[in-house]
């Protein structure tokens, strides 16, 4: 049966001639989005996280898709103006903050005494959205609430950020009265397989649960509750009601920690730190290069065929403790087959070990493929061209 070229008209066949990157740039460029109509334009929200860049974040996500965000901080403001790197301040503002404070309005309302709550009452009677950090109960015994605003205003969304949960043991234990983000990390388990592992019945300094790098625990949470908000929206669309969204820091990293709870019960055993080693696949790692570090992978068998080719160490595929995919996740021949990356690794740059991939891979020397690339410091990062274009520092 013959298939017939559809007929398309002048117009759409003259946008089908236009390469992908012009056609997708033109409509994706973040710099001329102030000329569109925005998701969740007209929608109120009322932002009355304190000592918490959770709740902070989650507003910023909804007014950057249009929402018109009010922060309602105490008199002399929150103290989250103060977390800043190193005591860095801008006008009298912590960096943490600046990032996150932007496009919103900013009040100040005291909820410590009855005329302030009032005030908060009249406000979320016309507010689509209110996202707190407080204690759980504690804006309910102040009476602003989910309970007593949602009576005032059925079609309220209020989103509640903390570190257990609005309920549970734990959350009635909770002694913070904010939700913190060491607690969020600690509490997860992600601090007990991030970093290098033990070496020995004395670990040295650096063989010790490690802090995720940024506040993980505050932007889980707030990534999570703005999602649950925008769930809400869609069910409230369809019901008329609004919903309350519940949000623990420590559950919203613990959603992030793909396999590690399903090991757990497999085998029996905690799965610990396996430092740059991958659990899963390998090899799929970061390995030492004589400018710094790369990241390089290639752990399927064809890949992995790719890969040693490269390396000039095509005897590794023939040895028993690598032939399989299977062979080379096992603990033992994980680091085996690490070390014997890292020697090849650490005698060429970053570049030079591209330059030897793409030679393999785009001159179609052998089956498989390899990824590779530098590793980037912070500074890279902000210097690289295809961020800047993006506007993704904007």
């Amino acid at each position: 049966m013959a298939v017939k070229e559809a007929v398309l008209p002048v117009e759409a066949k003259m946008e089908a001639d236009i390469e992908w990157e012009a056609w997708i740039r033109e409509r994706d460029d973040p710099r001329k989005s102030q000329a569109k109509p925005e998701a969740l334009e007209n929608l109120v929200v009322l932002d009355v996280s304190s000592g918490s860049m959770a709740g902070v974040f989650c507003s910023s996500l909804l007014a950057e898709y249009g929402a018109e965000v009010i922060r309602v901080e105490p008199p002399g403001g929150d103290v989250v103006r103060q977390f800043t790197p190193f005591g860095i301040m801008h006008q009298g503002t912590g960096l943490g903050y600046l990032v996150e404070a932007r496009n919103k309005l900013h009040v100040t309302l005291n909820l410590r005494n009855e005329m302030g709550r009032e005030m908060l009452r009249k406000l979320a009677r016309r507010a689509d959205i209110l996202v707190e950090t407080f204690r759980p109960g504690e804006a309910d015994a102040m009476g602003v609430g989910y309970r007593q605003l949602s009576a005032l205003n059925p079609r309220l969304i209020y989103a509640a950020i903390s570190t257990y949960g609005q309920w549970g043991p734990d959350a009635q234990r909770q002694m913070a009265k904010q939700d913190r983000d060491v607690a969020d990390q600690a509490l997860s388990g992600i601090l007990d397989i991030t970093g290098e592992p033990a070496s020995g019945s004395r670990p040295v300094p650096h063989e010790v649960p490690t802090k995720a790098g940024a506040w993980l625990g505050w932007y889980a949470g707030g990534a999570w509750a703005a999602f649950g908000v925008l769930a809400a929206l869609r069910w409230r669309a369809a019901s008329g009601r609004g919903q309350m969204v519940d949000v623990s820091g420590a559950e919203a990293i613990m959603r992030w920690m793909e396999d590690m709870v399903a090991y757990n019960q497999r085998a029996g055993v905690d799965r610990q730190r396996v430092g740059l080693l991958d659990t899963s696949v390998f090899p799929y790692t970061f390995v030492p290069t004589r400018d710094g570090y790369a990241m390089i992978a290639g752990f399927s068998d064809v890949n992995f065929t790719a890969l040693t080719t490269i390396m000039g160490k095509e005897h590794l595929r023939a040895d028993p403790r690598f032939k399989t995919f299977v062979d080379r996740v096992t603990p033992a021949r994980r680091q085996e087959l690490y070390e014997e990356v890292c020697e090849w690794s650490r005698r060429h740059t970053s570049q030079e070990i591209l330059t030897k991939v793409n030679e393999y891979v785009l001159g179609k020397k052998g089956p498989g493929i390899v990824a590779t690339g530098r590793v980037n410091r912070s500074q890279d990062t902000l210097a690289e061209e295809n961020w800047w274009i993006r506007g993704a520092f904007e």
